[in-house]
């Protein structure tokens, strides 16, 4: 099997995402020629450790590109195409479309949608360089796009161990619950194959006394560690059981999906008090809010101990469309940012724990108005803080480009972590980082261009943003 992805006839032009001043593009040329090839690291996404662990074909490519992928069916939904359509399933099992043709057919006749987004470039990608595509997919030619795709993923080098191997992804985190078993992570460790895959840490289930199945989720915690949580303290010593559990499988990060970045310590008496309340159902929303606060200060103090990088993915409005949310379930598409301080909210934990360069604290953000005035300050002061890449709705090459020019010149590429795909779609993983590698090779060849770093240091900064920071970030 080739372990490189075959060149084709790609309907790609190859300057894309460069500058049109050719002064800038035969730079970041240079630049982008000596990170096109470095290997993937990929420490932060959602693909399905369960893929790797059977190591089974893909069904077809409806169920592969389309289905499971939020990024693409909510913007088909914002066009009045109903998530049925699309095979979403439903909570209550009700009638969807079963027919991955039709669903790809479907997907085809609004692909015009995705015209200059990054789902747009990420699948113009995968259609040319994965596939060997020569044109833009069409409704005219959906059919024969569905059955290249199709016979592709019948053949070998379409496995998920042999995807991985080709796109010379040279580690892949999953993200999962505290309560996980890890199984699969178990199953691929055994297996013999040479691929790494590991877990994250995601501690947000049993973290979040309102999340709908906190309870549930306590139960299982206590069983896997052998104790029913009944106390603070059993809850705290449960964590860092699980951390230590993960730890051993790979894991070098965890994550942390909190509405707000807000901080703080609460005392001994103080959090075994709304841990108690949280158990008999009587808390208020101000013990949320602080419960979630004292929680990442916990989190922090135990990456200290164990070395586990800490990230947090804050400002989200999590599953907005509530009748979507009511009949699919969340993850689709209805996740909306909103407006996020972190200056006061982080003051409290950098002020404990920011100077302490044994914590690595990533921090992200949906809010990018953020960047100049908060983050990247922030960042270049604390030895403890770096910035997380541009993030979910900021994800695109416009995105991508406002996070340097906003952050670069405060907290210097240095103390950002490179890029990080965050995807379940497992097939739009390389497309991903070489827009991302195209994006930072053209914003380093401006600064060439106009003389602010030289040609050869912007070949180091590019080599870092693609691969070094990256692996020191996460220590992999």
């Amino acid at each position: 099997m080739n372990n490189k992805i075959s060149p084709t006839s790609s309907f790609l032009n190859p300057d894309r995402y460069f500058s049109p001043d050719i002064s800038i593009r035969s730079i970041a040329r240079d630049l982008y020629a000596g990170t096109k090839d470095l290997p993937i690291v990929s420490p932060h996404g959602h693909t399905d450790p369960r893929w790797f662990a059977e190591n089974l074909p893909f069904t077809d490519p409806a169920h592969l590109l389309i289905t499971p992928d939020h990024y693409v069916f909510r913007m088909l939904y914002s066009q009045g195409v109903g998530l049925e359509k699309l095979g979403i399933p439903r909570l209550d099992g009700g009638s969807v479309e079963e027919d991955p043709r039709q669903i790809w057919q479907l997907f085809s006749q609004y692909y015009y949608l995705f015209a200059g987004t990054p789902v747009g470039a990420w699948f113009d990608h995968v259609f040319a360089e994965v596939f060997g595509m020569s044109e833009n997919l069409t409704p005219e030619n959906s059919e024969s796009f569905y059955n290249t795709i199709d016979t592709a993923l019948r053949t070998p080098d379409f496995l998920p161990r042999n995807i991985v191997d080709r796109f010379k992804i040279e580690v892949i985190s999953t993200t999962d619950d505290a309560t996980h078993t890890l199984a699969h992570h178990q199953v691929i460790q055994d297996s013999g194959w040479g691929g790494k895959v590991i877990p994250t840490f995601r501690p947000d289930g049993v973290s979040n006394i309102i999340h709908p199945d906190w309870r549930t989720n306590i139960n299982a915690l206590g069983e896997l560690v052998g104790t029913e949580l009944t106390t603070y303290s059993a809850f705290i010593n449960a964590l860092q059981i699980r951390r230590e559990f993960f730890k051993n499988m790979g894991a070098t990060s965890t994550d942390h999906g909190v509405a707000t970045p807000l901080t703080m310590e609460l005392s001994a008496l103080e959090a075994e008090t709304i841990y108690s309340k949280a158990l008999n159902n009587s808390i208020t929303a101000e013990d949320t809010i602080r419960f979630s606060g004292h929680m990442l200060m916990e989190m922090a103090r135990m990456s200290i101990e164990d070395g586990l990088v800490m990230q947090i993915h804050p400002g989200s409005f999590r599953n907005h469309n509530e009748y979507v949310f009511k009949h699919f379930g969340g993850d689709k598409g209805a996740d909306i940012p909103i407006q996020t301080e972190y200056t006061r909210n982080l003051h409290a934990l950098l002020n404990r724990y920011g100077n302490d360069q044994r914590l690595k604290l990533i921090v992200f953000t949906l809010d990018e108005t953020n960047y100049a005035r908060e983050l990247a300050p922030l960042a270049g002061h604390y030895p403890a803080l770096k910035l997380g890449p541009a993030w979910w709705f900021n994800d695109s090459i416009e995105g991508m480009t406002r996070f340097r020019e906003l952050t670069s010149e405060t907290a210097s590429i240095y103390n950002t972590v490179g890029f990080n795909d965050d995807t379940r779609a497992l097939l739009s993983i390389p497309a991903r980082h070489d827009l991302s590698r195209r994006v930072d090779a053209n914003y380093l060849a401006g600064l060439v261009a106009t003389h602010r770093i030289e040609l050869g240091t912007a070949r180091e900064m590019s080599q870092a943003l693609a691969y070094d920071l990256v692996k020191s970030a996460y220590n992999l």
